[in-house]
């Protein structure tokens, strides 16, 4: 795909590293292999949510945790990282489809592309961009029959076809700093500049 570059940045090549420094990692952080759905809340901070804002952050972990056992495992861990970095955007763009379409039916109506933008938003402690304003950008230029909601197909070629909207649908649902909290087991800007996972990770 054509913008695939650009998107890309200097991502690519950080999973030449030898995958034993992922998993030293990851194990003195999660000594039984395993990440929980509340370790994952407390790790962030999003503790004592509302339940709307719980569901969200629900959402987000369940697309990490793609065998749906209730835990985010090593392979897991490691496939999201592969896919940011080295998934090809169409490969990101169907990861993200199926982050936003929470209920399953194949398409994202404007609640569940705004729930997902600030479920992100908050992973990621950052506010980009007003969520209104997001999901009115993110219609206008993709949704073909303006019916208020996106197919697969839709959602796809939209971004084919517009490179503004690749770009910002690509930053607003950027999970690398969650991946980058995940391996640390705190925030990136209070890790040692020693540690080896936060070096690699931090090219994200």
């Amino acid at each position: 795909m054509g913008n695939e570059e650009s998107i890309a940045g200097d991502q690519t090549g950080i999973l030449a590293q030898d995958p034993y420094v992922w998993y030293r990692a990851f194990m003195m952080e999660y000594p039984s292999g395993l990440q929980t759905l509340h370790e994952f809340k407390a790790l962030l901070g999003l503790q004592g949510l509302n339940q709307k804002a719980n569901e969200h952050v629900d959402q987000v972990f369940n697309t990490f945790d793609t065998n749906k056992d209730g835990y985010i495992d090593f392979v897991e861990f490691i496939a999201a990282i592969n896919l940011m970095v080295q998934g090809k955007i169409e490969q990101k763009l169907k990861w993200y489809f199926k982050m936003c379409d929470s209920d399953g039916n194949g398409s994202i109506d404007k609640k569940e592309l705004r729930n997902i933008f600030v479920a992100v938003q908050a992973l990621n402690g950052q506010h980009t961009m007003n969520p209104e304003e997001f999901v009115n950008f993110v219609l206008q230029k993709a949704d073909i029959n303006n019916d208020g909601e996106l197919t697969l197909e839709e959602f796809i070629n939209g971004m084919e076809k517009d490179r503004d909207l690749l770009e910002i649908v690509s930053k607003s649902f950027d999970l690398s700093n969650v991946l980058k909290i995940i391996c640390n087991g705190k925030q990136p800007d209070e890790a040692e500049a020693g540690g080896s996972c936060y070096k690699l990770v931090s090219a994200i």
